[in-house]
């Protein structure tokens, strides 16, 4: 998953899981408008601690992986 899409996979497991901004915001102990921003793709000043607190209340974890030339696509992939 790219940066800017974790923003809306946030917003699509919280609308699937019936949460409002305010009540994911509660249980990760931050602002409703810090998971907005989040939600935006505004990561600006987010720490990964934060980011990593919103998504395992929604079941996810970080993973890091392997950047194959630099993002560029390789002959399979194209």
């Amino acid at each position: 998953m790219k940066l800017y899409e974790i923003g809306q996979q946030i917003k699509t497991l919280r609308e699937a899981k019936k949460l409002t901004q305010e009540q994911l915001a509660s249980k990760c102990g931050i602002s409703r408008v810090t998971l907005g921003k989040v939600e935006r793709g505004e990561l600006g000043n987010t720490s990964v601690k934060t980011l990593d607190i919103i998504l395992a209340s929604l079941g996810l974890e970080i993973e890091f992986k392997t950047i194959q030339g630099f993002g560029l696509p390789n002959l399979d992939e194209l």
